[in-house]
C-alpha cells in the first residue's frame, strides 16, 4: 500500500490538509482534512509502512491506551476514507 504521487500533506492552524498537484489534480480536484491521528498515519505510509499491521502496531504504539482491535477499525476507516489516493 502507498500513496499515489501527486499528493502532498501540509499542516495548517492545529489540523492537516492533503492537496493534489499535477497530473493527480485531473483525478481528484479539492482537499482532504486530517486531525493528528489521521495525518499520523497519511505521514506513515508515505514513510513506508506498506501493511495494515505495521500501522496498527504504529498506531498502538504512539497513542496510550489504544488497542489493536479499536486502532484496526479505526485505520480501516481512514484507509476507506483516503482510498482514492491509495494504491496497492
Amino acid at each position: 500500500m502507498r500513496i499515489k504521487e501527486g499528493y502532498i500533506i501540509r499542516k495548517l492552524g492545529i489540523g492537516y490538509i492533503v492537496v493534489t498537484v499535477g497530473d493527480a489534480s485531473d483525478d481528484f480536484n479539492g482537499l482532504i482534512r486530517l486531525n493528528e491521528p489521521g495525518a499520523f498515519l497519511w505521514q506513515s505510509i508515505m514513510d513506508g509502512m506498506d501493511t495494515k499491521q505495521k500501522l496498527v502496531d504504529a498506531m498502538v504504539r504512539r497513542y496510550d491506551g489504544l488497542d489493536e482491535k479499536t486502532a484496526e477499525k479505526d485505520l480501516d476507516e481512514f484507509l476507506e476514507t483516503v482510498s482514492f489516493a491509495m494504491e496497492e
